[in-house]
């Protein structure tokens, strides 16, 4: 599943990528927003050629998280993977996070913080922020992952179904639903992988905006290390 906003400088060469390095069967959802949007023009052109890519109209309300929605509830695959359109994830990765999945992991995320991952380029405060959240999360909270922000997230389609989406904007679904699973105890997986900014194109990231809704799960993830009174 990939959310698009006016990507048509970007989304061929993401779409070109995931077939060369994604073996695993798999159907590509685009989720977009309006129809004036310029992916369209690109996702149908290549449609010929890709048989696997469907545009789909997100009519849940514009906005990534409500994308994300659509594209969960259109989806009818046994894992879900939610991937960005700016070429900034690294897809030789999915293989490996399916077949965790497959392993048991109701989560599986692609970290950027763990051993042999990767962070390049992109905004300095967002970039430690980040860090910090995913790392102090795994070493203090005891998140069996070290980077619960990052969205690029394989899901199991049964977990998925046994949880409710309480994000409310932006891209706080990846951190929320890694809560929500270590949490409810399901098994949580991670491989490495390296992020790269995006090369064209303008992100719609809101550090200001989205921040308190991160801070939240963030709190959340540490209500396992707190006594409950009897």
């Amino acid at each position: 599943m990939i959310p698009v906003y006016n990507e048509g400088d970007n989304i061929a060469p993401v779409l070109r990528d995931f077939a060369a390095r994604v073996e695993t069967p798999h159907e590509i959802l685009v989720v977009y927003d309006f129809p004036e949007d310029t992916t369209l023009p690109v996702v149908r052109s290549m449609q010929a050629e890709m048989r696997h890519v469907r545009p789909l109209h997100n009519t849940f309300g514009r906005g990534a998280l409500n994308a994300m929605k659509a594209g969960i509830a259109a989806s009818t695959g046994r894992y879900i993977l939610v991937s960005m359109a700016d070429g900034s994830d690294d897809l030789s990765s999915v293989d490996r996070m399916v077949a965790a999945a497959r392993r048991g992991a109701a989560v599986v995320a692609a970290s950027r913080y763990m051993r042999g991952g990767r962070q390049i380029g992109g905004p300095r405060l967002k970039r430690l922020l980040s860090r910090c959240a995913g790392l102090s999360l795994h070493w203090l909270a005891g998140v069996p992952i070290h980077d619960a922000t990052n969205n690029f997230k394989l899901y199991s389609r049964s977990f998925l179904d046994e949880v409710a989406i309480e994000s409310r904007g932006g891209f706080e679904l990846g951190i929320e639903l890694s809560v929500k699973a270590f949490l409810g105890g399901r098994t949580m997986a991670e491989v490495p992988t390296i992020w790269r900014d995006r090369t064209a194109g303008r992100s719609r990231f809101k550090l200001r905006a989205w921040l308190p809704h991160y801070l939240y799960w963030y709190v959340q993830a540490f209500r396992a290390r707190i006594p409950r009174r009897r």
